[in-house]
């Protein structure tokens, strides 16, 4: 019998660390990540792939994570979103559960992060 193929997620963060560590911890929990350094380059890579899951930073220049999930939704594209900030606000943490989207402080521990990719793309 064949293995499904690992799921592919999506890390969009400014920070090239980040999407080190990130990419790394989901490849050594049997995920695929793909890394993009904007949200349009996220956009652009649609075209070849849609994610089970996408984790976005917040704070990013030219598209904010939820700027990014916002123009996802205006293009009928549903994908589990995670926003990760490093900077708590109420405010933001409060926009981001009414647009639907898990919301994580950083520094969040890997148990955190792979029970709500987990729960995203089940």
């Amino acid at each position: 019998m064949m293995n499904a193929p690992a799921p592919y997620i999506a890390i969009v963060d400014d920070d090239a660390s980040v999407r080190k560590a990130l990419a790394r911890l989901l490849g050594a929990s049997a995920l695929n990540p793909q890394t993009y350094a904007s949200g349009q380059q996220f956009l652009k890579s649609l075209e070849y792939a849609v994610p089970r899951c996408l984790i976005v930073d917040l704070q990013m220049p030219e598209m904010t994570g939820l700027e990014l999930h916002g123009e996802l939704l205006r293009a009928g594209i549903e994908i589990p979103t995670i926003i990760t900030t490093a900077h708590d606000d109420a405010g933001c943490a409060d926009r981001c559960r009414s647009a639907g989207v898990t919301y994580l402080i950083k520094p969040f521990d890997q148990v955190t992060l792979i029970s709500a990719i987990n729960k995203a793309i089940r």
